[in-house]
């Protein structure tokens, strides 16, 4: 089974960082989409299985789909800076 971005809220170019939508001017979540949804020019490549604080963990979510290049909805970065 191939793994494609979907037309999701998450990665669409409208979306603030606080989750809120400037099109419609409401909170949305991830799974959220719309008409409107346009495409982020650039996605960070690095969100990934091996990118993920808990890639081959015991609290990985698909450990038995998990591998390089793979994404999933509880992606957690291995570091985080503000």
């Amino acid at each position: 089974m191939a793994i494609r971005l979907g037309n999701t809220c998450a990665n669409c170019d409208k979306l603030m960082s606080d989750s809120t939508c400037t099109v419609h001017n409401v909170k949305v979540g991830h799974l959220y989409t719309c008409d409107s949804f346009e495409m982020k020019a650039r996605l960070a490549d690095e969100r990934n299985c091996t990118s993920c604080l808990r890639f081959e963990r015991e609290d990985c979510a698909n450990p038995q789909k998990a591998a390089p290049g793979m994404m999933c909805a509880v992606w957690a970065p291995r570091s985080m800076s503000a």
